[in-house]
Parts: structure tokens; sequence; C-alpha cells
């Protein structure tokens, strides 16, 4: 019997340990997608106590920020609404919890909280209800005078090289700017452009969300379809300034509808006088929009992300408790395959297609984006249309082995641009090693089988490509 959590963790014959330890371990991380705050980093931010780093929940403001994937797995044990986000007994959640996991067997969270712990704490028996409070009081006294336990400490010791942030297209960029004149900070922090709230026309918020897109660029008001385009474009302008190099798109479903700037200017105008428009005419406007950008992200040399097929906020009644991305999202089923296709052609056509990642949250979709890459590749950069890591629901064991199975099937799995975290959590790069040894794994199990020779220059190269240097190309970083 295998020792669990040991440093042949998930590697399963000898090859997976060569290409782990000797090539893919060591290897920087490049995050090129999450969610965490380039102000705490700036401010290299000390955390209070074990559950604030670990399970973040509700804040001084009132608004939630934290790691909805423990969230949903403490509901899902039937701990109440207060213990699984409250603030007032850190201790009874940690405890919690610790129950909780000990249930979670074959789920990644099981894998990556003992990760967690062992590679930042030191702990190397994994968490259990008996020793839970020695944990807490063990990680609690670490986190209180550990230089290498505050923001800037975890990514250093997890060797990160570069972040991308996720960030809005009003933001003043301010803590970036401040992060590049620190020469104390060694890591590359830079902002993605995440423009949603002004192509998702109908959702609630958009009028408002316009107002503020229209100050940011230093006017009253945008009056038509084509401002707003002008006006991203210009945010797109000042984050090139600022070294953005990603994109990101958080769509319901990817459209495209072919109409005119004076649909699109029709719609925009009916939805700010407060009117209604039908899905056609939402459609034409975010179509506008996202080829307008698309052209604007290939001139600036920033890749795309379409992220899609996910369902938010589906429980009304905990969103209206507890509001947005606290775990109450799940898979969409989406038949938008063709509409992207629609979208890169047409960008293509006039050869300002950019460096796309295509993200479906349905697992269903692998094969369907693995055909799409092979239809829009061009000689820009090796893998420009990237099928994007398995992502959220599907960040587990066999899903990462599904996608890479799939791109590997259809496409070429030694251009992958590899793993992200796309999380809110400073201890999760643990889940690029966990991502590391599956791509180890899979890779030293066709060599044992026969299915590829044994053949170390060229599973060196496929090996660390994947790992760090096929992002940093793609990346330009």
């Amino acid at each position: 019997m295998k020792k669990f959590l040991d440093e042949d963790f998930i590697l399963g014959n000898d090859t997976a340990k060569h290409l782990f330890h000797d090539y893919s371990e060591k290897l920087p991380i490049i995050d090129y997608h999450c969610h965490i705050s380039p102000q705490e980093i700036y401010e290299d931010k000390r955390f209070d106590s074990l559950g604030d780093v670990w399970f973040g929940g509700k804040q001084p403001d009132g608004h939630y920020f934290g790691d909805h994937y423990k969230w949903r797995l403490m509901r899902s044990n039937g701990m109440t609404e207060e213990q699984v986000t409250g603030r007032n007994d850190e201790l009874g959640r940690f405890k919690g919890f610790a129950d909780t996991l000990t249930l979670a067997i074959g789920n990644p969270m099981y894998h990556w909280c003992n990760l967690e712990l062992k590679k930042y704490f030191g702990v190397t028996e994994p968490l259990n209800p008996d020793n839970a409070e020695a944990i807490w009081n063990k990680c609690n006294d670490m986190l209180k005078s550990d230089p290498n336990l505050t923001v800037r400490g975890l990514i250093r010791q997890s060797n990160v090289a570069y972040v991308g942030t996720t960030d809005d297209p009003v933001d003043s960029l301010e803590w970036h700017e401040k992060i590049a004149a620190d020469d104390s900070i060694d890591f590359m922090v830079r902002p993605s452009f995440r423009p949603d709230k002004a192509i998702n026309i109908t959702k609630a918020g958009f009028k408002e969300y316009i107002e503020s897109l229209a100050h940011a660029v230093g006017k009253d008001t945008l009056n038509s379809a084509q401002d707003v385009i002008d006006a991203l474009i210009n945010r797109i302008e000042f984050f090139a300034a600022h070294g953005c190099v990603a994109s990101d798109h958080g769509l319901d479903y990817i459209p495209f509808r072919k109409g005119t700037i004076e649909i699109a200017d029709e719609a925009f105008k009916k939805v700010m006088a407060g009117g209604d428009i039908s899905v056609e005419e939402a459609e034409v406007y975010q179509t506008q929009l996202l080829i307008a950008i698309g052209k604007a992200y290939h001139k600036h040399n920033i890749a795309m992300e379409l992220h899609y097929s996910c369902l938010r906020n589906m429980n009304e009644r905990m969103f209206r408790l507890e509001g947005p991305d606290t775990g109450f999202d799940m898979i969409s089923q989406n038949t938008c395959g063709g509409s992207i296709a629609e979208l890169l052609s047409e960008l293509d056509r006039t050869n300002e297609l950019p460096k796309t990642i295509l993200f479906s949250l349905n697992p269903a979709d692998n094969e369907q984006i693995g055909t799409i890459l092979g239809v829009f590749q061009s000689p820009e950069v090796p893998g420009k249309i990237q099928h994007g890591p398995a992502w959220w629901f599907n960040d587990t064991k066999s899903g990462m082995e599904n996608q890479m199975k799939s791109l590997a099937n259809l496409g070429l799995l030694g251009n992958f641009i590899g793993m992200l975290t796309d999380s809110r959590s400073f201890l999760s790069y643990t889940r690029h090693d966990y991502f590391r040894r599956i791509m180890c794994n899979l890779i030293g199990e066709w060599v044992e089988n026969g299915e590829y020779p044994n053949d170390d220059a060229a599973l060196k190269r496929i090996t660390e490509g994947i790992s760090y240097y096929n992002a940093k190309r793609y990346f330009g970083l």
C-alpha cells in the first residue's frame, strides 16, 4: 500500500516519477488567471488566522470573499450558513470542516487541503476531527510570525513567477502601479481585462455600470453601443500600458448574431431608457462588442479567454442572502460551438483574431473545443487557439485527465499552456503541484504502456513546456 501524500503522490510509475521530480516539480508557476487581490499583494497582508486564509467569509463591509469550493463542501455536510461563511467561531468552523473533509474521499478538496497544510505549515498527518485543534493552533502560531506566511511570502515560496489578476475595465489599477514601482516585489503581477458587465446588457446593474465606465474615460455619459466600444478600447489601451497580457470573459454562452452597429445602438438605448429587448437584439449588441474588442486584443497582443456554460446564483434565496460568488453556481448545457467558430472566423477574416483560450464548464464540450482549435491555428504562436485547462467543477483528477486526453486526441498536448488556479486563495498554488503530478502520471502511463517512446529529450520538452515554458512563450513573459 502506498503512503498517503508522500513524495511520489499520484505518480504511479517510474517514468512519471522521473518526469515530475527531474523536470516539472522545480519549474516556476505562471498563474495566468486568478481572483486574488493586488492590494493584498502590495500591502503584503498578514492573515489574522488560519480561518482568514483558509476559508474567508463575510467581510467587514458585508460582502463575501473566500474559497467557495470549501463552502460548498461544508454545506453538503449539513453545516449551518453561520458555520460556513460566518466569522464568530473560527475554531468551531475549522473543526466542522475537518469532520467534513474526512468524508470527502475522491474529492480533490481532500488532496488540495492536505497539500496546503503540508507545504505551508509542515503538517504531515491528514486533517481530521481529532487533530483539528492542534493543527489550528500550530498554523495560527506560524501565521503570526513566519515571514514566509504573508501574502508575498506564500507567493515566493510557491515559486510563482507571474500572477494574472482579474480586473474590471473601470479599475484605476492603482495597486498594480504600486506593485510595479516596488523593487522588493520580485515576481510579476499584471492586470487582466474582464469586461463582462459591459457586455451583459440584459443583466441587473447594466445601466449603473455604463455610468461607471463613462466616468472611467472622463465622460458624463455613454450614448450608444459605439460609445461603449470606444470606452472599452480606451480601457484596453490603458490596461495594455500596465502590462496586461490576457482578457477574461465569463459569459453564460458565447453569442454570435450578425447585425449592424445601428441595431446594437438601438438595443443599447432601449435598455438605458429602462425598456426590454429581445434575445436577438441583445446578441447583436454583444456580438458587436466582442468583435470590436477582439480586434483590440489582437492589436495589443492580449490573449482572449472565453469562459462559458455556467449557470450562476441558481439558489435565489441564498443569492439574496449571500450575494454572488458564494457557491451557488452549476454547470450549464449550451450549444454555442458554432457561434464560437463564427466569432473566431469573423475576427480571422480580417487577420485580427487574437490568441484565444476556450473554457467550457461543461466537460461534454471537450471534444467540440478540440475540433475548434484545429480550424483557427496560425503561425503567430504555437497553439494560438488553446483548450483551457480543466476549470472550476472540472479541476478534479479525472477532469484534468479527461481534458488532457481530449486535447491529445484532437490536437497537440505538447503545446498546452497548462494549469491556472482560478482561485481567491493564496494557498491554492498547490493546485499547480497537483496538476503537474497528474500530467506527469498520464504521460508516464502512455510511455510505460508502449504508446509513446521512452525518448527522454522529447518527454522533457513536453513536460517542461506544459508546466511552464508554453505559457511563458504564449503570454510573452
